[in-house]
């Protein structure tokens, strides 16, 4: 719909574009939109009294609620005449009708309309944008390019012979045309996202756009106006401090510098390679390397200047700085918040606290090599340094209510520890009953209801120890197991031995036996 209000992404990147000093214009260039609908967005953010670097951490259910006002009559106005542009481009090839007479109608039909002047403009930046594509003249540092190469290279398995076909990505600056490729196992999130990291990382500096195509690594819904940006790659364009402008479905004028880039890797890359062969993707790479230097650095057609030259005189300078960290490829999982405010994160079977105001609900959890961050409606919660002790705890103290301390202290090792001291099979026990759940605490009430037998004046740890090597004799690790043992005193009880003549085949005649074959 034409008057359909920006998604949240493009009011995060307009807000964050403003707090980078950006002109309106170029806020509208960048967001594919008009400086009319800027204003009016910035106007209403300013409306809310707050400052932009406030804005720039609201969640997005709050920076909707300050965007989502009445529209101006005057665009309203403005969307009521465009919707008639095509119908008044058809009636223009008839005889004898002018842009006069359609709008003398048009002002008959609309009493408050524009003026003849502002229709004729109007009338003729329609004509211009829906007939002609304008040729795009790219500002130093504006944006930077992606796609990936139709064709791929390969790599040949030493040991098998077995050949792998590799995806082959390209990034090309806007301004400069310096380029950066690299081969890759896949189009997929993980590699999409860690090639783009390296082409930043090659330019050293950060572009204010990155225009990536439609693939589904970088757009989860493709749209001709709002597309649905993967929020992997949203994330990583908020990292680098950077927009992500993905190009318009089926117009590959958008992107074709992007284009062009993949067309020379296929000559000054591809050609160069095409009779050798590579054991593995690391080796691929560096002749890759080998030969884009080699294309940055010649001179551009009828030019005494390469790209190189190019990006040092004018580029270079223009680009952000990359950030202190480096972006690191997350992994995403969703998780509840139980009652001792902590999540489960299955991939190291450990937990992690979380405020405990959120107990009960439903968070997102992202987590790379070093740290686990807890997320909740888009706003981060929690966040820890990664830990993988098998069913450990991460907690902060500030997470944890007072009344909540008796419950924070049930966790695996306490339980395990109190087992030790009754004695070595009770101790198995408790562990082969913590291992057996998918969730540790699952089985809390059952180790907590076994190790509070001991106090028992009628079984007391000598029992129990006797009662905990029985189950595991049995293969039998429940609370339920040891407790009927007790209550029927058949923890002196051994296991009857089996009676091997139950297993003697008997003797037939027919049957030859082992000295036949001897």
């Amino acid at each position: 719909m034409a008057n359909k209000r920006k998604g949240m992404e493009t009011i995060k990147q307009l807000i964050m574009m403003h707090l980078r000093g950006d002109s309106r214009r170029q806020m509208a260039a960048h967001l594919g939109i008009s400086r009319n609908t800027v204003k009016k967005y910035l106007f209403l953010l300013e409306q809310s009294g707050m400052k932009f670097e406030e804005l720039s951490e609201l969640d997005e259910a709050r920076l909707q609620g300050l965007v989502e006002r009445s529209g101006d009559p005057a665009d309203e106005r403005l969307i009521r005449l465009k919707q008639c542009f095509p119908e008044m481009e058809k009636e223009l090839k008839r005889v004898g009708v002018t842009r006069w007479t359609l709008w003398e109608e048009y002002r008959q039909e609309e009493r408050n309309g524009y003026s003849y002047g502002r229709f004729c403009h109007h009338f003729q930046l329609w004509m211009k944008k829906s007939a002609v594509s304008m040729p795009q003249e790219h500002k130093a540092g504006d944006k930077l390019f992606v796609d990936f190469a139709g064709k791929k290279l390969s790599v040949v398995d030493p040991q098998t012979g077995e050949m792998r076909d590799m995806e082959v990505f390209v990034a090309v600056l806007g301004a400069s045309q310096l380029m950066y490729v690299e081969a890759v196992e896949s189009q997929q999130k993980g590699d999409f996202l860690l090639a783009l990291a390296n082409a930043l990382d090659y330019f050293g500096g950060v572009p204010a756009a990155i225009v990536p195509d439609n693939l589904k690594s970088a757009v989860t819904k493709t749209d001709k106006y709002e597309p649905e940006l993967n929020p992997d790659l949203a994330a990583f364009g908020r990292h680098y401090g950077t927009s992500i402008l993905p190009a318009r479905p089926y117009k590959p004028k958008d992107k074709s510098l992007a284009e062009g880039g993949v067309k020379l890797a296929y000559r000054r890359i591809y050609a160069p390679l095409r009779n050798q062969s590579f054991t593995s993707l690391r080796e691929l790479n560096q002749a890759i390397r080998s030969h884009l230097e080699g294309h940055n650095q010649k001179p551009f057609q009828h030019r005494d200047y390469s790209r190189r030259d190019l990006f040092l005189q004018i580029e270079k300078d223009q680009l952000s700085p990359l950030p202190a960290h480096r972006w690191e490829p997350k992994t995403h999982t969703k998780a509840t918040v139980y009652q001792n405010s902590h999540v489960w994160l299955g991939a190291d079977k450990h937990y992690y606290s979380v405020p405990f105001a959120h107990i009960g609900k439903k968070v997102d959890v992202f987590f790379s090599a070093k740290h686990v961050e807890i997320h909740l409606n888009h706003s981060r919660i929690a966040f820890h340094l990664r830990e993988r002790k098998a069913y450990g705890y991460s907690t902060q103290a500030h997470h944890m209510p007072s009344s909540h301390n008796f419950r924070a202290e049930w966790h695996p090792e306490r339980f395990i520890r109190w087992a030790a001291t009754i004695g070595p099979h009770t101790r198995e026990l408790i562990t082969r009953i913590l291992n057996g759940k998918a969730h540790p605490e699952q089985a809390f009430k059952s180790c907590l209801g076994l190790l509070n037998m001991s106090k028992d004046k009628k079984i007391g740890q000598k029992r129990l120890e006797k009662a905990a090597q029985r189950a595991i004799d049995f293969n039998q690790y429940s609370y339920r197991f040891v407790k009927n043992t007790l209550h029927h005193h058949m923890e002196d009880t051994q296991p009857e031995a089996p009676n091997e003549s139950q297993y003697r085949l008997p003797f037939h005649d027919n049957i030859r036996g082992k000295d036949y074959y001897n």
